[in-house]
């Protein structure tokens, strides 16, 4: 095993690529249109989804990648490509305030699919999550140090909870013209972000890009 002062490193850089607070605002132009009690419930399930997730990565990851031939290089370009869909829609989808009302058994699925993806896969356990965790519970083959691994993973979740539940309540002070704002300007960010994934994928996949 590592010593506390490397798990803790392992925390806080886990932390940092999940960037749960970088992801607040998206949270509020995903669920902007949700109830205080769904927006809490589709909080929840984000920040189980990002422990299942990490924790996946951590025991079964490696192998399985390797198993069906999958490299995070690929991971990077398919969650681009899915960024960018989502962004799109926000850009267009912001301009109408009006609210298609589809039966509850189709809103409720929609709310399940808004907190697994895209909020929890890719924005907060996305490729650069998911293979950072893959490569620090592969430096130690121990059951300990992978205890420890996923321990970590869970910490990262419970503070993704913590800082979605914030965003709620900030989203109960914004109007519909702050709301519509939000809305915008992520999918701007959401976009920018998509092609920076996307570059580092696939120049990765086709070296001859970088060249």
């Amino acid at each position: 095993m590592l010593d506390f002062a490397g798990y803790v490193k392992i925390f806080v850089a886990l932390l940092v690529i999940v960037n749960p607070i970088g992801t607040m605002p998206m949270f509020l132009g995903l669920t902007h249109r949700h109830t205080v009690a769904e927006k809490k419930r589709i909080a929840r399930v984000a920040s189980i989804s990002v422990a299942v997730v990490l924790t996946a990565s951590a025991i079964v990851g490696e192998h399985l990648l390797g198993f069906f031939g999958i490299t995070i290089a690929s991971f990077r370009v398919g969650g681009a490509i899915l960024i960018l869909l989502l962004a799109i829609s926000m850009m267009h989808a912001a301009a109408s305030g009006e609210r298609q009302t589809p039966e509850e058994a189709k809103e409720a699925e929609d709310k399940e699919s808004v907190a697994v993806v895209p909020l929890a896969l890719p924005l907060l356990a996305g490729p650069g999550a998911i293979s950072t965790t893959i490569i620090y519970a592969a430096q130690r083959p121990s059951l300990a140090h992978l205890a420890a691994v996923v321990a970590c993973c869970l910490l990262v979740a419970l503070t993704t909870w913590i800082a979605l539940r914030a965003a709620t309540q900030i989203g109960r002070r914004l109007g519909k013209i702050g709301i519509n704002v939000v809305i915008r300007i992520m999918g701007l960010l959401l976009a920018a972000v998509a092609v920076e994934i996307f570059a580092s994928g696939i120049v990765v996949l086709l070296p001859g890009l970088g060249k």
